[in-house]
């Protein structure tokens, strides 16, 4: 079995030290008395009470929020019918064509695809707002879950469809009664992702947002340039708390659906 060795302990320490230690002291100044954020004046939480009361940082969050559960939602269908058929639909005219289209956004820099969705809106006379960044962030996050997805397919054993087949199914019963339930974790694992990615966009919702839906991360860079205020302080620590529930949650989802999983294959292979 191959040790840590010095090197490895202490890059890795400097790594996690560079990643974690500025949230760390992000939180800590969330809770301080002072109104400058680089001074200490005792324990307070007087600024998540005046966060609350921040109507503008209110409803870019709920903007937010609708706008990430609508998009990962669209997202994830259209990503995990992108993915069957990618793996599942064996050799057809313009294959190479679709999977180019699909991947493409992962390479593509945001500034030319918010650029591009932003030329395209106003082509066809689509007034900015929700709808637009909606359309949008599905745009670029669908090509994120079609990987997770299509990486769940290539090793999925397709035995167990057929003998739905066999047993009297339909291809579509096949998919809900037996596809779909083995590939849940890699389904809902490209919808956090999705969804974390809309939560943290910036650049094209700079571009496809317009005066009555403004984002939560266009809402606080644009308090960041006048300056970093406690209240933003704390809602970064309100949304590290979110997303560190939300992975622990996922993690035991997967757990769990990865379990249940090995139990109906043991269970398959007994009942042959």
């Amino acid at each position: 079995m191959n040790r840590l060795s010095w090197f490895n302990v202490v890059s890795l320490t400097l790594g996690f030290a560079f990643l974690y230690i500025p949230m760390l002291i992000l939180i800590i100044f969330s809770f301080n008395e002072s109104k400058l954020v680089t001074v200490w004046a005792g324990f307070s939480t007087k600024w998540y009470g005046e966060l609350v009361q921040n109507e503008a940082f209110l409803d870019a969050a709920w903007v937010t929020l609708r706008v990430a559960v609508f998009s990962s939602t669209l997202a994830t269908i259209l990503g995990t019918a992108a993915a069957y058929v990618l793996v599942r639909g064996g050799r057809f005219f313009g294959r190479t064509l679709f999977s180019g289209m699909i991947y493409a956004p992962l390479v593509m820099p945001e500034v030319i695809t918010g650029l591009s969705l932003l030329l395209l809106f106003i082509g066809i006379g689509l007034d900015r707002g929700i709808l637009t960044i909606v359309l949008a962030h599905t745009t670029f996050s669908m090509c994120f879950v079609s990987v997770v997805v299509s990486s769940r397919l290539v090793t999925f054993d397709q035995s167990l469809e057929e003998a739905a087949l066999d047993l009297g199914c339909s291809p579509a019963q096949a998919f809900r009664l037996v596809t779909l339930p083995i590939i849940a974790p890699a389904v809902i694992s490209g919808w956090l992702l999705a969804f974390t990615l809309s939560l943290d966009d910036l650049v094209i919702a700079s571009f496809t947002s317009g005066p009555s839906a403004t984002t939560l991360p266009i809402k606080i860079f644009s308090a960041v340039r006048l300056g970093v205020s406690p209240e933003i302080n704390a809602l970064s620590t309100i949304m590290i708390a979110v997303v560190t529930v939300g992975v622990i949650a996922a993690s035991l989802v997967t757990k769990r659906a990865m379990v249940r999983q090995k139990q109906d294959e043991m269970a398959a292979v007994r009942a042959e």
